[in-house]
């Protein structure tokens, strides 16, 4: 009985993983950051907008709706402190389609969340924030016709990125980027 059960369980997967769906696609958006800082009144920061582009790739789960997405982006951030700060960022996602019968092949909602992961590409030795930055995604949007993803999402900062600034060390200043992102994505 026990390896009958396991043959039917070893079926059913197979079948699940050759129905699955792996699409790679280009993506293009805005990004609205503001750092916030505690432990010192001295610095503050305005809402910056910024921009970000990439490639992702977002594999399915048939049926269930399902799906783990995961980006590899040039991100642009601006600050008042500094210019601008630039980025390799990696967000992964776990998402939920809304597949709603009657209309998911021209719309299907969906929300997402996961980490994100972001490098600084380059930065003067008197920079005063990290060259890693993480950060935990949540968001919404919507497929439509099967291939354009609009999506909007708020980041919150996770690490404290301020390295050193003057002769305040990281103990003194704790700085997190959060940001908000809207996206959209041509999947192939």
């Amino acid at each position: 009985m026990k390896k009958y059960l396991i043959a039917i369980l070893a079926a059913l997967m197979c079948g699940v993983a050759a129905q699955a769906q792996v699409r790679f696609g280009v993506k293009a958006g805005l990004d609205i950051n503001k750092l916030h800082f505690s432990g010192n009144n001295n610095f503050s920061s305005e809402n910056r907008a910024g921009f970000t582009g990439g490639f992702m790739t977002e594999f399915t789960v048939p049926i269930v709706g399902l799906c783990f997405d995961a980006s590899l982006m040039y991100t642009r951030m601006n600050g008042e402190l500094h210019s601008h700060k630039d980025f390799m960022d990696i967000p992964i996602n776990i998402k939920y389609k809304f597949n709603i019968p009657a209309v998911s092949s021209l719309v299907a909602p969906y929300l997402y969340t996961g980490p994100d992961f972001a490098f600084k590409l380059a930065g003067k030795d008197k920079d005063p924030y990290k060259t890693f930055q993480c950060a935990w995604n949540i968001g919404i949007g919507a497929e439509l016709i099967r291939h354009l993803q609009i999506g909007a999402g708020y980041a919150f900062g996770i690490n404290n990125i301020a390295k050193a600034v003057g002769v305040n060390t990281t103990g003194n200043i704790k700085t997190r980027n959060s940001y908000w992102t809207v996206t959209a994505a041509y999947l192939f």
